[in-house]
């Protein structure tokens, strides 16, 4: 038990001093003094040498981390390891440890709200080489999405020829792209 409440303390205090990454307010928002609601998500980074667990999205012609929305009830730990296995199937998730926060201010029109405060926290973590069963959303599957490695260097490379190519692209793909590149500056451990 003393264990188990020293594991919640240290992944809570993690939480509450979560490096800020980068916060971003889309351009159409003139005013962060509208209402607004906040969303939480996890996302998770996953390295194997220069290959990083990515998901492509066909739709958008884009990788993503794996990760989303964390649930009523979960922390964000627990909404990293569920998003991780619904949309990749990895498995024995491990030696998760804290990243960076991204901060998104977004456009927003349902509900009486005008803005979405979206908090995506980043955490690495190592997962059994075998991926198991994927449990994707609908929406996910009609977008075509799959989980894949890929090389840092090449998912940068195609997120930036999609952000200048396509006119589908959103704050999303910014997102990843930049993360993805502070992924390579700071956790590759080999020259590219």
């Amino acid at each position: 038990l003393t264990a188990i409440i020293l594991l919640l303390f240290s992944i809570t205090t993690v939480l509450l001093f979560m490096r800020l990454l980068k916060s971003t307010v889309h351009p159409s928002i003139e005013s962060l003094d509208r209402p607004s609601f906040l969303r939480l998500a996890a996302r998770g980074i996953i390295l194997k040498g220069e290959k990083i667990l990515m998901l492509y999205t066909q739709r958008y012609d884009d990788y993503t981390l794996p990760g989303g929305g964390i649930d009523q009830g979960e922390n964000q730990s627990q909404g990293l390891i569920r998003e991780l296995a619904e949309e990749t199937g990895a498995q024995n998730i491990r030696n998760v440890e804290a990243f960076g926060l991204y901060e998104e201010y977004r456009p927003w029109n349902r509900g009486g709200f005008e803005i979405m405060h979206m908090k995506s926290y980043c955490y690495t973590c190592d997962i059994d080489e075998q991926l198991g069963e994927t449990s994707l959303e609908d929406y996910e599957v009609k977008n075509g999405m799959k989980a894949v490695w890929i090389n840092v260097h090449d998912a940068i490379k195609h997120n930036l020829d999609t952000i200048k190519n396509s006119d589908k692209k959103g704050m999303s793909i910014e997102r990843e792209t930049f993360l993805l590149t502070l992924i390579r500056d700071e956790l590759l451990t080999e020259p590219a």
